[in-house]
């Protein structure tokens, strides 16, 4: 099992192209007044320029899991935390800033925020008071059928190191808040039980997630600490629940220092597709022949074969990121390895040196052997889980 681990670290350090280098760690004190005195460092140590460094030790955010329960894709929990990461760095490169959860929407506050407003009638029925009624979800009168727009909210805080005099303290370089919204609105019929399904087109869910970017700027202004700092509103189109790729990003904007307004919209375009399907074949045909080439190839390799999959990331409809995962039906660990072995050679033979990728080997018994080839490389790097 050691050797798993030590292996599996060596292919991670392997997949940021360079060596991890151990010296003295960078030493930071924490300027906000609630950790005043408080020590903390950056690792030097950091993967890739895709990703930031995070001030160690790493606290968590109050809000830690709530995402779990709000997003209806799984595949939408980890996306929309790196897809934040990467819009993120439109404003916050990685090598000025360096990553910490976010610490100024609590549970309490996120739940309230995801509320419908209320009328006066309904606040009375619910025996609230006027100052509890801050939902960001429109009003629902009886009879309506008005959409739930705001699935959930994520903060990231990106810190800046400034020097004191001799000493170096982090301070916040800025807030970057993801709305997620959704996509679809189910109804269900009270008498049949029966559920339908309503697309809510992109132009409404833009319109709703501006609006609400506004709101969510002012309010954060009133925090202690954030009536400078610059604050990223990042709108997320959610997927629907059946989906097996997740939603994505599609706009951003930034109110700068003090101003608690913001003025310009700034699109993102990312979309992921699913290999097989026919929108990735009608979308992306060169890549999909490049899959449909290692599909073949696996068919003719192996004759338990239980599937090839793909999902791949593009931005500005340019392959990002393509993971692969095989699923076999394995009768001893020298079947892993020489299949492992067979397909890395196949990707250095088919695959583009431009593409990102890494495929994932499993059965029923879980990971059994990872291949991965970086963007730039015919190289590929191969690990057998133990």
């Amino acid at each position: 099992m050691k050797k798993g681990i030590v292996a599996a670290l060596s292919v991670l350090f392997l997949l940021g192209g360079c060596a991890p280098t151990f010296e003295k760690q960078d030493q930071v004190v924490q300027e906000n007044k609630s950790d005043e005195g408080t020590k903390g460092f950056i690792p030097n140590f950091q993967i890739s320029e895709d990703y930031y460094k995070t001030m160690m030790p790493y606290e968590t955010s109050e809000t830690r899991g709530v995402v779990v329960n709000d997003l209806g894709s799984r595949y939408d929990i980890n996306e929309i935390e790196t897809g934040l990461m990467r819009v993120a760095q439109n404003q916050f490169p990685t090598d000025e800033y360096f990553f910490k959860e976010g610490k100024y929407l609590d549970k309490e506050t996120v739940d309230s925020w995801l509320q419908r407003k209320y009328t006066s009638k309904q606040l009375k029925d619910k025996k609230m008071k006027e100052s509890e009624n801050i939902g960001l979800n429109p009003v629902q009168e009886d009879g309506d059928t008005e959409p739930i727009y705001l699935a959930h909210l994520v903060e990231h805080n990106y810190l800046v190191k400034v020097k004191d005099g001799n000493k170096d303290k982090a301070k916040l370089g800025g807030v970057v808040i993801a709305l997620s919204l959704n996509s679809v609105q189910y109804e269900t019929n009270m008498s049949s039980g029966a559920r339908t399904v309503k697309n809510i087109s992109n132009t409404e869910l833009k319109q709703q997630g501006m609006k609400m970017a506004e709101e969510v700027v002012k309010r954060l202004r009133q925090k202690d600490g954030l009536k400078n700092a610059p604050i990223m509103i990042a709108l997320y189109k959610q997927a629907p629940k059946d989906e097996r790729v997740p939603g994505h990003f599609f706009a951003y904007s930034v109110a700068g220092n003090g101003e608690d307004s913001i003025q310009d919209w700034k699109d993102v375009n990312e979309s992921h597709y699913l290999f097989p399907s026919p929108e990735a074949a009608d979308a992306h045909p060169n890549d999909y022949k490049v899959f449909k080439t290692l599909k073949d190839d696996v068919e003719d390799y192996f004759p338990v074969y239980t599937g090839l999959t793909g999902q791949a990331l593009y931005e500005d409809d340019k392959l990002t990121k393509m993971d692969f995962e095989v699923a076999l039906t394995f009768e001893g660990k020298t079947e892993t390895i020489g299949f492992a072995q067979h397909l890395a050679s196949m990707i250095t033979k088919h695959v583009p040196e431009g593409w990102d990728m890494k495929l994932t080997i499993s059965s029923s018994d879980g990971p059994e052997a990872l291949i991965v080839k970086k963007k730039g490389s015919k190289e590929t790097y191969v690990h057998i889980y133990e």
